[in-house]
């Protein structure tokens, strides 16, 4: 399991935008459409083949029979980053070790092609702490079409009141030494060193 990218959750793809541009310093560039869960976003390429989304519902789409990915369903109030997703190579094989990761959605967007491991209610666990976890399909990756923003990703904290649970719980497949770990109110922060100086999402 590794680090894929980091989402920046909103109520509109406007305000997420202009939260993390006028956070980081740095332009977003356009996403798409996930038809599957009625969703859009931005995205920001990083150093060391990561990328930020920003994603939101989108209003035009009709909202689907089921809950939305990365607790969407119940965000509200001002952007933050809500969810980090980790990629491995056999997600099937990481949901039969970690069934509370959720099960496994086809997804596309354009000519991408991936599996998601979604829990039936939309809600991670260690409450929305535990990473999204994620099977690229193909030998395509979004990072590879942003154009480089100059940010890099230096630290990423997950708080939680267990913590030390979590981290042992990932501790047998992760193994990012980006990846911190505090005991505290649940949430995540972003350390990042970008062309302006240190910035920093949470």
């Amino acid at each position: 399991m590794k680090l894929d990218h980091l989402a920046v959750a909103a109520e509109s793809l406007e305000a997420g935008r202009d939260w993390v541009e006028e956070h980081l310093g740095v332009r977003l560039q356009p996403g798409g459409y996930h038809a599957h869960f009625g969703t859009h976003n931005l995205l920001l390429g990083l150093e060391d083949g990561l990328y930020l989304e920003v994603i939101a519902i989108d209003p035009g789409a009709e909202a689907p029979a089921y809950p939305r990915w990365f607790d969407l369903d119940r965000f509200e109030g001002a952007p933050r980053l809500n969810t980090w997703i980790c990629q491995v190579e056999d997600l099937a094989d990481l949901v039969a070790r970690y069934p509370e990761a959720g099960r496994p959605v086809p997804l596309s967007r354009g000519d991408l092609r991936w599996q998601m491991a979604v829990p039936e209610d939309g809600v991670l666990p260690y409450d929305n702490m535990f990473p999204a976890v994620i099977e690229w399909q193909g030998n395509t990756h979004p990072s590879a079409r942003l154009a480089p923003s100059g940010a890099r990703l230096e630290r990423l904290v997950v708080c939680h009141p267990e913590a030390g649970a979590l981290e042992a719980a990932l501790a047998p497949v992760l193994d990012d030494a980006r990846v911190v770990f505090e005991s505290g109110a649940a949430g995540l922060r972003a350390e990042f060193a970008t062309p302006s100086g240190p910035r920093a999402l949470g």
